[in-house]
């Protein structure tokens, strides 16, 4: 309600993360040049986000929406009596191509970008959505994701509300027997979710918990074989695999029902292009660029707050090294810095994760590329398996034929991986972790 009403006023709703750590809060409200920051105290209270809220009233207003409800005076109310019955009375028209929303990077690599997406772009990428995935007026959409995430707000709660299907939002994707309890109370017939978070779920629930799902819907990052097979053999479902980025309002691919190929994420969405850039080191594959009506305004970067730069003639590089075959569908190889070079060679870090994976199925595996003397970079691999041993990587990879470029140089054990708010691995923390552990041994 909050979102749709500043958008009726013409404001710009910034989306700001509430999992981040102090430095990116200020630097997301300064980079937006944020100056009030909606929210409630009951949420507060809920979320435990007392320091959070601390944090953000050093550098902006904070306005309680209890507070504004208590304050409504009769001609407020009034007035949104009027706005109900003629809302072209009170509501602001905005041109397609303002601003509609800022958004920010999930920060996995570095400080967080603004992300300044069109009312345009947002209706756009809505309008592919639904003429790639069928919606019926009886389908009721479950979104445990946050809205500050452009995947729980654009698909998980903007497409719902435009298309007229019902949608249940869940405030935290954290609690997983609560989730599995409301899916199956509510009916649901379409989840949206992540690799992270719908594993948890899968194993929470019992076999009939999630029966009334038709769709389940995963982005953000890569969906796993073991995930795959989980939610086949306890659920006899399949699981549709997406890509997106914010910086495309998000969704820029998807697989579908009726041609759901597991290991790609699926055709680009109507309306949109890619092509391949080449990268050295790397057959078959190349940096994914896309245009289409959904690629956004522009970044707003941290050393220039407000300013909009757009990408140059509509064409945003996402950064991942794709491939696309034949028949149009696409296979995310990884991110381009998710590449390690090591003694001239260029190593995935991805398949290195997948490796770990296969061995350690039920557990979490993040790798990173550090600085070595010797050959330029070294591949540590950091998992929460306890007593994981190198010696089983090495075995499991000489058994099934895979480079022994996809065993790590060393590797280590942590009680959890680190996770941002939106379900992606937090790299910058795991490389944090990863240099003051091999700091303290080289000491």
């Amino acid at each position: 309600i909050a979102f749709l009403a500043l958008s009726a006023y013409g404001r710009v709703p910034a989306m700001i993360n509430f999992t981040s750590g102090e430095a990116d809060l200020k630097s997301a409200i300064r980079t937006a040049q944020v100056k009030r920051v909606v929210t409630a105290h009951r949420f507060i209270e809920l979320g435990k986000l007392e320091q959070v809220e601390a944090t953000i009233g050093q550098v902006a207003k904070l306005v309680y929406l209890e507070e504004v409800r208590d304050g409504l005076s009769l001609s407020d109310k009034l007035r949104g009596l009027a706005g109900s019955l003629a809302p072209s009375i009170l509501a602001r028209s905005e041109p397609s191509d303002n601003p509609a929303a800022i958004l920010f990077t999930s920060g996995t690599e570095g400080q967080p970008k603004g992300v300044a997406l069109s009312h345009r772009n947002i209706l756009a990428n809505i309008a592919q959505v639904r003429a790639h995935i069928d919606l019926y007026e009886s389908d009721v959409l479950f979104n445990p994701l946050p809205v500050f995430h452009c995947f729980g707000l654009t698909v998980g709660v903007l497409l719902p509300l435009i298309a007229g299907v019902k949608v249940i939002c869940h405030p935290t994707p954290l609690q997983p027997r609560e989730i599995v309890r409301r899916i199956r109370e509510a009916k649901a017939t379409i989840l949206l979710s992540t690799d992270t978070f719908i594993t948890q779920y899968a194993r929470a629930g019992e076999p009939g918990d999630l029966d009334s799902l038709r769709l389940a819907v995963c982005g953000a990052e890569r969906v796993r074989d073991e995930t795959r097979a989980l939610f086949r053999r306890k659920y006899g479902m399949e699981i549709l695999e997406g890509y997106g980025v914010t910086e495309a309002s998000p969704v820029v691919a998807a697989n579908q029902i009726e041609a759901n190929h597991p290991g790609t994420v699926g055709k680009l969405m109507p309306d949109m292009e890619a092509r391949l850039e080449p990268v050295d080191g790397i057959p078959n594959a190349g940096r994914l660029i896309v245009k289409g009506p959904n690629v956004m305004l522009g970044y707003i970067n941290p050393d220039a707050p407000g300013r909009i730069v757009p990408p140059k003639d509509g064409w945003y590089d996402t950064g991942d090294v794709a491939s696309i075959d034949p028949e149009g569908f696409i296979c995310i190889r990884g991110r381009l810095k998710r590449f390690a070079k090591v003694g001239g060679e260029t190593v995935s870090l991805a398949v290195v994760e997948n490796v770990a994976s296969a061995l350690w199925p039920d557990n979490h595996h993040a790798a990173v590329a550090v600085p070595d003397r010797a050959k330029g970079e070294q591949v540590v691999l950091v998992t929460d398996t306890e007593g994981a041993r190198r010696l089983d990587l090495v075995a499991w990879a000489q058994n099934h034929g895979v480079s022994e470029l996809a065993v790590p140089r060393q590797l280590l054990v942590i009680p959890a991986i680190p996770v941002l708010g939106n379900g992606k691995t937090d790299y910058v923390s795991v490389k944090k972790f990863v240099e003051k552990e091999l700091a303290q041994v080289g000491k």
